[in-house]
């Protein structure tokens, strides 16, 4: 993790210094560039997992026809799930590779952006924020409501937090409105916690990050996003 995190640092450091070589450093544009570089290297990856997560979706309702006719032989619930996989062409576990490699690479870009800070002490200004190494709690802090900068400050935990919906929303299955079946509690649960919840946990984390990590979050779900959509586009197209 320390390898991929400072890689990270050295990334961003030669991108700020190759903007510094136009006229126009910034850190923030900087971390902008990277993630945007970043998902562009990763979609073979990510279109590998969106791929094998709707092939899944796909097969769910003979999944779960087949785990209740054998919910009481488990031997025999493997072998057909395990048929059904064959003869439908899916891995279930095709999506979960691309996602274990991406995550160390994730998590280096977060620790990466976090250690940042320990190298500069000022990251400057980017858009509307005048440091982004401060977060939003400290930028609102001896600041009083009518100041301009206390409202704006609050731009980038919603933005993350309406982003992280929207990814959410988007990779929820669509429901098919002749199906009668009612939904799980607690697969209604998880979908609720997923749309909801999560994306405003992330906001709220968001207020005390630096204002840099949450700057590299909406970019990357904004990435994530647009791939989604094109992947999804793509898939629809050949049906």
């Amino acid at each position: 993790m320390d390898f991929i995190s400072n890689l990270i640092i050295q990334i961003i450091q030669a991108i700020y210094h190759l903007l510094g070589s136009i006229g126009y450093p910034s850190f923030g544009l900087a971390i902008v560039l990277m993630t945007i570089i970043i998902k562009i290297i990763l979609f073979p990856l990510t279109k590998k997992q969106i791929e094998s997560t709707r092939a899944m979706m796909k097969i769910q309702p003979k999944m779960d026809e087949i785990r209740k006719k054998y919910k009481n032989d488990p031997t025999r619930l493997n072998q057909e799930l395990a048929k059904l996989y064959k003869e439908e062409k899916v891995n279930p576990m095709a999506g979960c590779l691309p996602l274990l490699i991406q995550m160390p690479i994730l998590f280096g870009i977060y620790y990466g952006i976090r250690g940042l800070k320990e190298h500069h002490e000022a990251l400057g200004s980017f858009l509307w924020i005048e440091e982004i190494s401060k977060s939003t709690n400290e930028i609102i802090e001896g600041l009083s409501f009518t100041d301009p900068q206390y409202m704006l400050a609050f731009v980038l935990p919603l933005l993350s937090a309406f982003t992280t919906y929207i990814q959410a929303k988007q990779t929820m299955p669509k429901k098919n409105p002749n199906d009668k079946q009612q939904d799980g509690v607690m697969g209604m649960m998880q979908g609720q916690m997923m749309t909801y919840f999560m994306p405003l946990l992330i906001g709220f984390w968001s207020l005390s990050f630096p204002s840099a990590l949450v700057i590299y979050w909406i970019v990357m779900n904004i990435m994530q996003i647009a791939q989604q959509a094109y992947i999804n586009k793509q898939m629809d197209n050949k049906r």
